[in-house]
């Protein structure tokens, strides 16, 4: 039997840099071994200084994208970006009632670099009920506050009790991510409440140095994907996490080769590809393909 290549429908919007979004969710599936998918849910006109405006096509459109995936190709894992509205949030929960999905990853894309709110009160509430669909959520803390209604956590602290009570309360694996602290250091880390996570541990950390670069456009687009792709390989999210942060450690450190605008450019998802001298991780015992998604058959299930 050959390598297992999980096939991983980002659900997300679009970049047309290529920094974030969709276009970084494919590389990053692709850097971790997956066949990449991709259903639009918002077409976003930016480039590395910012987004200039939005365009959400109808809901039933992205109704039709859903099921011309499901019904045809075998879904391994699901990676959930930007949705922008209360009708698109619906649109996805809707599907992932009728869809079987192993993996379901959701990057709650609430709060914008500068401070702004994404997403109106309703779609908020909506996101929230979207947690309990989900297997890991990977909220930033800005956003990790905002899915308790709290204030934005300031210390590590502060953040990992963030985490476990969100993930008691939505029954869901958090990632709680320090990027948005002070320090020379920038930790990461899965919170399970329900001690899901390797050895029943509540809490697995890794950290890793703080890189100086203005290069992190779409970190978070494609931490998610990457966790997706990687969990859909190995089974064990401690696993994934760690093999994450290595590669996205090696991608910021090597992002400023890319040259790609003036802003703040993307990460360099395939540095470990494209240079032959940078070690790739060892293979690791892959799980055997999941039975698959409900086709046109009608057959209908739920993902808890």
């Amino acid at each position: 039997m050959g390598t297992f290549v999980p096939r991983v429908l980002s659900i997300a919007g679009t970049d047309p840099t290529g920094g974030a979004g969709i276009q970084a969710d494919l590389k990053s599936i692709a850097a971790h071994g997956g066949y990449g998918m991709a259903v639009v849910t918002v077409l976003v006109a930016q480039n590395t200084h910012g987004v200039r405006s939005v365009h959400t096509p109808p809901a039933s459109f992205l109704h039709e994208q859903l099921d011309a995936v499901s019904d045809d190709v075998t879904i391994d894992a699901v990676k959930i970006g930007m949705l922008g509205s209360a009708a698109i949030i619906d649109e996805v929960d809707s599907w992932l009632r009728r869809r079987v999905a192993p993996v379901v990853v959701l990057d709650p894309v609430m709060i914008a670099t500068s401070g702004d709110r994404l997403l109106d009160p309703g779609a908020e509430e909506a996101l929230g009920r979207l947690l309990y669909r989900a297997d890991l959520v990977t909220p930033n803390l800005p956003e990790l506050g905002a899915l308790l209604r709290e204030p934005t956590a300031r210390t590590w602290e502060q953040a990992l009790e963030q985490g476990s009570r969100l993930s008691a309360a939505r029954n869901v694996i958090v990632l709680v991510k320090g990027g948005h602290l002070e320090g020379t250091d920038c930790p990461d880390a899965l919170v399970d409440a329900a001690g899901r996570l390797t050895g029943h541990r509540e809490v697995y950390e890794v950290t890793t140095p703080r890189v100086d670069t203005a290069n992190t456009h779409g970190t978070g687009c494609s931490m998610s994907s990457a966790m997706a792709t990687l969990q859909a390989r190995f089974g064990d999210w401690t696993e994934a996490l760690s093999v994450t942060k290595a590669w996205l450690q090696d991608s910021l450190l090597h992002a400023g080769e890319l040259h790609v605008g003036s802003g703040a450019g993307p990460i360099h998802h395939f540095h470990q590809l494209w240079n032959p001298t940078v070690p790739i991780p060892a293979e690791h015992p892959l799980p055997e393909p999941s039975a698959g998604v409900p086709g046109s058959d009608g057959s209908d299930a739920t993902h808890l």
